[in-house]
């Protein structure tokens, strides 16, 4: 009769400890994630940047050319 209750009482004892753990993780999870977005932005933005120095610099020559 003893014996049943101790696992119990360690799981209620445990559980909020996990839930805690658990919700590090997400937490985690959802920064690494909000990064990776940033990052890819990023690199649109940098694509974009290069794109438009690339017709620039065409527009550039084709003047300098005529």
């Amino acid at each position: 009769m003893l014996l049943l209750p101790l696992p119990l009482l360690l799981l209620l004892l445990l559980l909020p400890l996990l839930l805690q753990l658990i919700l590090l993780l997400l937490l985690l999870l959802l920064q690494l994630l909000l990064l990776l977005l940033l990052m890819l932005l990023l690199l649109l933005l940098l694509q974009l940047l290069l794109l438009l120095l690339l017709l620039l610099l065409q527009q550039l020559l084709l003047v300098h050319y005529y």
